[in-house]
């Protein structure tokens, strides 16, 4: 009862967490099926707990920080991890693991007899396992923590609260480099361990040719609400240079994203 009471009272004060988990949850169903949608959010849960955990007791991987505890008996936290910062890297690669699949999976020309037309992408196994997109997905999933981690550490500026804290602020923002690497490292870890079982599995669950590209951008979608969440509440804090930064690094991305979609970069067959 107690373990319910507080998952309850964290989906209070979270509500946000949330909503992008069920946006995560509808939009990679759509794209892999449930059963790799389960094996994916549970490896990557684990990843990112142990090593947050470890991270807190041996500054491996991401470099020495703290959780403050001071929203403990108001939110789950697992041993001194809060529950909702370990539960939002499964949404957060899967909509880096979308982006990527965007650049790389092989594409037809635009199609579509009505309405706006997109390259048509295929989803074979090779395309969406290979190292390109492992390696495409870790650069954005480090790249969208360039704009969450900054604005996170000014928690008590906002609804989040001060929940965390470096003993060496870092260079970037107050974030330490060693921070974006350990993200990188729960991204090949999660990849790696997620990876080889869609090798197994059958094709059973997966997204048809003709809606893969309307359900990997539906992931993209979330890459960008997620972008637009933290860049909106990083103004609204009076943060206007790690603002402007955050656009001037997402503007050329952007801008790539869209010509690629809309055919306009080479097609990948």
């Amino acid at each position: 009862m107690e373990f319910l009471s507080l998952l309850l009272k964290t989906i209070a004060l979270r509500p946000y967490v949330f909503v992008f988990l069920a946006v995560f949850l509808f939009s990679a169903s759509r794209l892999i099926g449930w059963r790799r949608t389960s094996y994916f959010m549970v490896i990557t849960f684990t990843v990112a707990f142990l090593c947050e955990f470890s991270s807190t007791h041996t500054g491996i991987p991401f470099g020495w920080y703290h959780y403050t505890g001071s929203t403990v008996g108001q939110e789950l936290y697992i041993a001194n991890v809060p529950f909702m910062d370990s539960l939002s890297f499964p949404f957060l690669l899967y909509a880096s693991y979308c982006m990527a699949l965007a650049f790389i999976l092989p594409a037809g020309n635009p199609g579509g007899d009505t309405g706006i037309r997109i390259i048509r992408m295929g989803f074979p196994l090779a395309a969406r396992t290979g190292w390109p997109v492992i390696l495409l997905t870790v650069l954005f999933f480090a790249f969208i923590d360039i704009v969450i981690d900054p604005v996170a550490l000014q928690g008590e500026r906002w609804f989040l609260g001060r929940i965390y804290y470096y003993p060496e602020p870092g260079a970037h923002f107050g974030i330490p480099v060693a921070n974006y690497i350990g993200w990188g490292v729960v991204a090949l870890l999660s990849l790696a361990a997620y990876l080889p079982l869609d090798r197994k599995l059958t094709e059973a669950g997966l997204s048809s040719v003709p809606l893969v590209s309307r359900r990997v951008l539906l992931g993209c979608g979330l890459y960008y609400g997620i972008l637009i969440f933290n860049l909106a509440v990083t103004f609204w804090i009076n943060e206007t240079l790690m603002g402007l930064t955050g656009l001037f690094i997402y503007l050329p991305i952007t801008i790539l994203l869209a010509l690629r979609i809309f055919g306009h970069l080479p097609a990948r067959n």
